[in-house]
């Protein structure tokens, strides 16, 4: 299925830009968010992401295939 997502303009406090589901409950407002597009998995959201941030990391709740400890 594909979904919508979006990473966090606003880094998390170690450095991380998270990449978030439409559907996230964690999803950033409106303006702390940049549309990435539409994937089949948070892995080619990740990717775009990078094309953009250094440090990226999948949200550990709607992206846990792509978060990283």
């Amino acid at each position: 299925m594909n979904n919508k997502y979006y990473v966090n303009d606003r880094e998390q406090s170690n450095g991380d830009h998270e990449v978030h589901r439409e559907d996230c409950d964690y999803l950033p407002t409106l303006t702390n968010r940049r549309y990435l597009g539409v994937f089949s998995d948070c892995r080619d959201a990740v990717t775009e992401a990078k094309k953009v941030f250094r440090q990226v990391n999948g949200c550990k709740f709607c992206s846990r295939l792509c978060h990283t400890s």
